[in-house]
């Protein structure tokens, strides 16, 4: 039985996932935008930094969503940006299908990471995904455009938003072009902790 197709984002109150230019993904007032992930034990775990961490809800979410993951689909933003700014033992311990126009072929980092790069659509990246998942989730692990393109394309099953106090004003927003005629959303799972509120919810054909 294959497994769903989901994505799980940070966001900020007034919608925005990322800023327009990746130079200032790294700067402070996008950095606070996943500030309640950098404390935890799994984060601390999974990018080699040493023992210690905090543990709780945000730290479960953290691992749960990493654990059901069995391959990860991005677009080309999102890769460049982390190829350069990733160690060298990516944080996804499986494959990854990148969606991009370029010719590249597989780039294998140790780990268990290996990149892969398809040039035919959002649709043959998710296929290739799912029969590398098995009965595991496929992840589609942004930007922001390329999770959109798959909400309406009507491929996501579930997704999962940190909602971050904080405001920006501008950037790129999650759900800016989606088709509201064509998604319709259930409630799945709503927990707060004291940084952020883990909001889940399944989505089906409206």
């Amino acid at each position: 039985m294959a497994g769903k197709v989901f994505f799980s984002v940070s966001m900020s109150l007034d919608g925005f996932v990322a800023p327009e230019s990746p130079e200032d993904l790294m700067g402070q007032q996008w950095m606070e935008l996943h500030a309640w992930a950098f404390p935890l034990r799994f984060f601390r775990e999974n990018l080699k930094l040493g023992a210690g961490g905090e543990e709780g809800l945000d730290n479960d979410v953290a691992r749960e969503t990493f654990a059901r993951t069995g391959a990860s689909v991005m677009g080309k933003r999102m890769f460049d940006v982390g190829e350069h700014a990733w160690p060298e033992e990516a944080p996804f311990h499986t494959p990854v299908f990148v969606v991009t126009h370029e010719q590249r072929d597989p780039w294998q980092r140790p780990g268990g990471t290996t990149f892969h790069f398809v040039n035919d659509g959002i649709e043959p990246a998710l296929e290739q995904a799912r029969a590398a998942a098995s009965e595991r989730d496929v992840r589609i692990a942004g930007g922001g455009a390329t999770i959109l393109q798959y909400v309406n394309a009507g491929l996501v099953d579930e997704f999962s938003i940190a909602l971050s106090p904080v405001l920006f004003g501008s950037g790129i927003r999650l759900f800016d072009g989606v088709d509201a005629s064509r998604v319709a959303l259930e409630p799945v799972r709503s927990e707060s902790s004291s940084r952020v509120t883990h909001l889940t919810y399944a989505v089906h054909p409206r």
